[in-house]
């Protein structure tokens, strides 16, 4: 059995609401379409594939949320992770990426449908995200994010620097991206809460019935667990970074990165006030990304990617991350600690985009959100619900492709990457004379 990180650890395991009534698959059930994994895609299918009248059973290894979906950072940033709007243009097509652009530049405000439709409880705000500059010279880049985002219809702009602190709190920034669609929430609750949704819709889920087989028999799918097997016409695999066995190969598509995720101790009122006003997402504008927001008592939910020593020595990455935090927001009292320290898995791919793969007549999958977690797998919901209906593959916005696995070199490169945008950021601030953050 793979072993993945602790769940139980989170400050989102401590703080969700409770999870929806479930249990795990006993004896032969039939059914239009079988989805496995009850992460956001997975739930998000369910949903609309049973808003559009199709019967739907919903398969979890878990529990609902168990995997990124239950333990990521809280982010809904409906951007892409890496790519500009023009690199996926080239990369898919202009006509193909566009439909993408749309769904993606659209997941938060997707999210806040369900949350309104739905009447879930998740700590939801949609008061943006900021993406700071920390020297003069990278004004420039998120001038071009801004504008990009802009021109396909996003409520994004650049704030001068008495603009971002006003939003931040901090006199760190030089300006800023300000994409106001973007929002926060206990990614846990919003899990629980759709499957609470699909539930309330007609799917049937089960719970803590992992998938150890899927053949076909005649002209139906096979979905198998160790209690019993799900019979159906149409079978969409949405198990992400934590896929575990199901269908050979497909946990072979993408290669695991480690998140680090940390929360702080309550922060008094008076603190919150000054330290992101705005309450929104801060990222400080460094490739090497570090990304913080409040939860609902206060406190800072912090991540950032292991590279070195970071992440390995648990006692020095606590206090680069709160030296981090402080050089940013000096009002952040020095007695404050890091109450909650986590890790979690993401499923990067290449391009950093989701990639769809077609198993066989009736089946598919999908793996590869990259850390876009919150709007990315809100807004695929649609998209393989889609796939089921039979919309042609030349008609979605995402190619189905043949199942293959990814470069051996996906193993290296995101912490390489993430090298080499530290040591650009580190060289922009030496040449604009401007102080390096602590640990830099």
């Amino acid at each position: 059995m793979t072993k993945f990180s602790p769940f139980d650890e989170t400050l989102w395991h401590a703080t969700a609401v409770d999870a929806p009534d479930t249990g795990p698959l006993e004896g032969t059930v039939r059914t239009d379409i079988c989805v496995v994994g009850g992460g956001y895609s997975g739930l998000t299918t369910a949903i609309e594939l049973r808003r559009r009248g199709h019967e739907v059973v919903l398969l979890e290894a878990q529990e609902a949320g168990f995997g990124g979906s239950g333990r990521n950072a809280g982010h809904c940033t409906p951007t892409f992770s890496y790519l500009t709007l023009d690199d996926l243009r080239s990369h898919l097509g202009t006509e193909r990426a566009n439909r993408l652009i749309r769904r993606q530049t659209s997941g938060a405000d997707m999210a806040a449908e369900y949350i309104r439709d739905f009447q879930i409880s998740c700590e939801w705000k949609q008061n943006g995200y900021f993406q700071g500059a920390l020297s003069p010279s990278r004004i420039a880049r998120i001038r071009k994010k801004a504008e990009s985002y802009a021109s396909v219809g996003c409520p994004s702009g650049l704030v001068d620097a008495e603009e971002a602190k006003r939003l931040t709190g901090s006199e760190r920034f030089f300006g800023g991206w300000l994409l106001r669609s973007g929002g926060h929430l206990n990614p846990l609750s919003y899990s629980r809460g759709l499957a609470r949704a699909a539930l309330q819709e007609g799917a049937r889920i089960f719970t803590r019935s992992k998938v150890t087989k899927v053949e076909r028999m005649g002209q139906r799918w096979h979905v198998k667990t160790d209690g019993g097997e799900v019979v159906a016409d149409k079978v969409i695999m949405a198990t992400g970074a934590y896929t575990d066995g199901g269908w050979k190969g497909l946990d072979k598509t993408f290669r695991i990165k480690k998140v680090i995720l940390a929360a702080t101790s309550p922060l008094p009122e008076d603190v919150r006030a000054q330290v992101i006003p705005f309450d929104g997402t801060m990222h400080d504008g460094r490739g090497d990304i570090f990304v913080y927001k409040y939860n609902r008592e206060g406190r800072i939910v912090a991540s950032m990617f292991p590279v070195g020593r970071r992440g390995r020595d648990l006692e020095y990455t606590r206090q680069m991350l709160m030296d981090r935090l402080r050089w940013l927001h000096p009002q952040v009292p020095e007695a404050t600690t890091w109450d909650y320290y986590w890790t979690g898995e993401l499923d990067m791919q290449r391009h950093t985009i989701p990639r769809l793969y077609g198993l066989g007549p009736g089946v598919l999958a999908c793996t590869g959100l990259s850390g876009r977690g919150v709007p990315t797998g809100t807004m695929l919901g649609g998209i393989l619900a889609d796939w089921a209906e039979g919309t042609p593959e030349k008609d979605l916005p995402l190619p189905v492709e043949r199942l293959h696995s990814a470069p051996a070199y996906m193993s290296m490169a995101p912490g390489l990457v993430l090298r080499w945008y530290g040591f650009q950021d580190n060289m922009a601030a030496r040449r604009d004379g401007v102080e390096l953050p602590p640990h830099a």
